[in-house]
């Protein structure tokens, strides 16, 4: 194995942060953090357990009803959101650093997520400025108005396969309307998200806003998930995740925003632009090293250019650049984990079995260590393959023939899951009609994944819960609270006894109450 360079000044060990303060868990616990391409503990973190989401919680209970964030204008936490995207641009190369050297992604792609992390907060620092409530009027009777309000501490629950932007996606609305946090980041990389604390406090955060526990799912997540004083949960990460927390928050009857796994497809039909669409199903599963929710994993194309998309696919697959993460050159790297790596490697052998090979099988030739895979690709599967059907999560792509356009729509729903979708046709009609058919939370035609912050992102069946994303991240991290007012004479119906004298008065009819 080559030398692989380590960032200067890593930390020697990973505290949580709690109420303005770096600190250790309260019973000294730890766990181990691995590098990706080694698989060598080079750090520990701070284990948290119960009684450190507790703290956690407390302290962004105090900030909330004591603090002056919750209370603020919102040009005010505006500015403080657009000083953190700030400071984050300015540091995106060391961002950059730290999250590929953590979880194994290619550097080049790691440096686009740090500066999409500045941009989420600055979205959101423009949103909260320019949003507006609605208003309804009934002239010289009624004005019906909506007041948001923030809701209190929100749980925040993100993933290890970009951490830092996902961090910053669900960061900047949470605080952007003015709630306070308490963040548990995925395990296997925590480093990224300990940079946080230092950005805040830089920014102008009061103290208390945000809170960071590290710990393992099963224990500092499921304590934060459970704790009756976190009325909001957003979480990010896998389906059946997901249906625990479900059954974990329903007592508490919480707000829940999850964003869980895909299997997305991509439909390439025959009169498509066939170099555009390679380009894109290449991008779309091998970028992030296929450890994206939205990978259009099942790429389905018409039988009429099936051969020459796949013979084309295969050839191209096998130029992807496998190497280390840190060289700009590298399309993939490592996978972020030896657990995920089994997984992934798991599913390589299945698929031998359940469709013809044209791509990887392996690890690449001089990466035979580490977590590197193989861009690898499946021709010829069926639809009740496991490969067809379940989330692999790695740089590993199911190819599938289709004749008709039913056939296709067929194969495309043909999943538990329903996060995005991706459609390649010239014929502007059969797009339009396929979006609306298909079970997808969100669909590109024509188009690689390119996100629009100002629209919801989610999916539907096993992919999710809600929406975030604009206005919907708005509407879950606040309460909306309608309020009425009369403008003209107050028509009471009345009940009760009445006053004989005034019984030649009553009102023969009640009256409506409603005045529209």
């Amino acid at each position: 194995m080559s030398s692989h360079p380590v960032p200067q000044d890593l930390p020697t060990r990973i505290q949580h942060y709690i109420d303005g303060k770096f600190v250790d868990s309260i019973d000294g616990d730890t766990f181990d953090v691995l590098e990706p391409v080694s698989n060598e503990v080079y750090v520990k973190a701070a284990a948290g357990k119960k009684a450190d989401i507790d703290l956690a919680v407390a302290a962004a209970t105090r900030a909330f009803q004591e603090g002056p964030w919750p209370k603020m204008l919102p040009r005010e936490r505006s500015r403080v959101l657009h000083r953190i995207a700030d400071i984050v641009e300015s540091r995106d190369a060391r961002l950059a650093e730290l999250e590929s050297f953590d979880s194994g992604l290619p550097i080049t792609q790691a440096l686009g997520q740090a500066r999409r992390a500045a941009e989420n907060f600055r979205f959101f620092a423009d949103l909260i400025v320019a949003q507006a409530d609605d208003t309804f009027k009934v002239p010289g009777r009624q004005i019906n108005y909506v007041n948001r309000k923030p809701i209190g501490v929100a749980g925040l629950i993100t993933p290890w396969n970009t951490p830092f932007m996902l961090e910053s996606w669900k960061l900047g609305p949470a605080l952007a309307t003015g709630n306070t946090v308490v963040l548990k980041p995925a395990e296997f990389t925590p480093l990224s998200a300990s940079l946080w604390a230092g950005i805040f406090e830089e920014a102008g955060l009061p103290q208390g806003v945000f809170n960071l526990v590290n710990g393992l799912g099963e224990d500092a997540g499921d304590a934060l998930v459970k704790h009756p004083d976190v009325p909001l949960i957003s979480f990010t990460g896998e389906s059946r995740t997901g249906q625990i927390i479900f059954g974990n928050a329903a007592p508490y009857l919480k707000g829940l925003s999850m964003e869980l796994g895909g299997k997305s497809p991509a439909i390439v039909f025959a009169d498509a632009d066939l170099d555009a669409a390679i380009d894109a199903t290449i991008f779309g599963v091998f970028s992030l090293n296929g450890e994206r929710c939205t990978a259009g994993s099942r790429i389905l194309v018409q039988r009429d250019i099936y051969d020459e998309f796949v013979e084309r696919y295969a050839a191209q697959a096998k130029r992807v650049k496998v190497g280390y993460p840190h060289d700009p050159e590298t399309e993939v790297g490592s996978l972020v984990h030896p657990e995920h790596f089994a997984k992934v490697m798991g599913y390589v052998e299945i698929g031998k079995d359940e469709g013809r090979l044209v791509a990887g099988g392996g690890q690449p030739e001089g990466f035979e260590f580490g977590n590197f895979v193989a861009p690898t690709v499946f021709a010829d599967v069926k639809p009740d393959a496991r490969i067809f059907q379940e989330e692999i999560f790695g740089p590993v792509v199911a190819i599938t023939p289709f004749d008709t356009d039913e056939e296709a729509l067929e194969l495309a729903n043909n999943t538990k899951y329903g996060l995005a979708a991706y459609v390649w046709t010239s014929d502007l009609k059969r797009a339009h009609n396929f979006a609306q058919s298909v079970e997808a939370g969100m669909v590109w035609l024509n188009s690689n994944n390119v996100r629009d912050l100002r629209t919801p992102f989610g999916g539907v069946k096993a992919s999710g819960l809600g929406h975030e994303g604009g206005y919907r991240s708005i509407d879950f991290y606040t309460d909306q609270q309608a309020v009425h007012i009369t403008l003209g004479k107050v028509h009471n119906p009345t009940f009760g006894k009445q006053d004989p004298a005034a019984e030649e008065n009553r009102p023969t009819d009640l009256e409506d109450p409603d005045p529209r």
